[in-house]
């Protein structure tokens, strides 16, 4: 009995974690007399989170060699489509910006939705892709190599354009560049840093950490939890009516299955690497993705983030669940 429940626990363990994220939140939005912990409960979240996801790219680091991290033919592609795609929908605004003409006028009463299918475009991979990646039987090094290049050209196109998308607003590129290298460096560079100072400066504590496979599946299922508490939180309190959080739903929906897609058919034709392709395409570090929408664009785009982290993290139990009964 303690065995199947152990397996049950395990097999849905994701599915349970988005559950108690949502559950929490909307238990704590019932009961007002905890609300005046709420600052203090939400600082916890946000500086919990950070701490795990470096802990898990610490993890995914050790158990790769630095030769294993190359460049391979489906990480241009990947990263073509996610540049190319981002670039059209946000050439697009700022085109409607400076335009009269009815099309133009029917672009920005739409603004919403394309900058929500412009952050999921961009958003770029998750910590936690490698761990999925591994699970599923891919190649984990491929997937973090990729991952440092879409934070790296994040860094420099999303700041390229908030400047044009919002030319009332006092960001310059050297601001935005700033803020968001301020974000990927020390969850990012530092765990890969850190990773290859303990692989020659302490080997058998290296030996250790690269031995723990099931620990980085477990600290995501934590992350994942606050991840959906606080997609839940933004959600609730995005001052959207429902038709529009309806339009942002469906536009972070088609984006996830497209990008799922698109990244499996590239590794078809690349090699063989639809795993990593898939993965490294559609799996979204939305946390990043939430705090760049209501930092450089609109509050309101923050809430695709959200949705965007229910459709990936149903689309990864839905893989992870096929994997493991096949």
């Amino acid at each position: 009995m303690k065995a199947r429940l152990l397996k049950f626990f395990k097999d849905w363990m994701l599915v349970i974690g988005m559950f108690i994220g949502a559950g929490a939140y909307l238990v704590y939005m019932q009961i007002p007399a905890i609300h005046t912990a709420g600052p203090t409960l939400e600082l916890i979240c946000r500086k919990t989170q950070p701490t795990l996801l470096f802990l898990m790219l610490f993890i995914s680091f050790s158990r790769i060699e630095p030769r294993q991290l190359r460049l391979q033919r489906w990480h241009s592609w990947d990263l073509l489509v996610q540049l190319l795609s981002y670039l059209i929908l946000s050439g697009t605004v700022i085109w409607a910006i400076h335009s009269t003409c009815p099309a133009a006028l029917w672009v920005l009463r739409h603004r919403i939705l394309f900058e929500s299918a412009m952050l999921c475009m961009i958003c770029p991979t998750a910590t936690a892709c490698a761990v999925v990646t591994g699970r599923l039987g891919g190649d984990m090094a491929q997937v973090v190599m990729y991952t440092i290049i879409i934070n790296l050209a994040v860094s420099v196109v999303v700041p390229l354009t908030v400047p044009l998308l919002y030319p009332q607003t006092d960001i310059t590129f050297i601001a935005a560049f700033s803020r968001i290298l301020g974000k990927v460096f020390p969850l990012l560079i530092m765990p890969c840093l850190s990773a290859w100072a303990v692989r020659y400066l302490m080997p058998r504590f290296h030996s250790w950490i690269a031995q723990k496979i099931n620990l980085s599946f477990y600290l995501w299922s934590v992350a994942l939890t606050l991840a959906i508490l606080m997609s839940t939180r933004a959600i609730i309190h995005s001052g959207c009516s429902i038709w529009t959080l309806l339009g942002v739903a469906v536009t972070s929906l088609l984006c996830c299955a497209f990008q799922f897609m698109i990244g499996r058919k590239i590794g078809a034709l690349t090699g063989g690497n639809r795993i990593e392709a898939s993965q490294a395409c559609g799996q979204k570090n939305t946390v990043f993705g939430i705090w760049m929408g209501y930092t450089f664009w609109n509050p309101l785009v923050s809430v695709a983030g959200g949705f965007y982290t229910i459709w990936h993290n149903i689309h990864n139990t839905r893989q992870l669940y096929k994997a493991k009964n096949n």
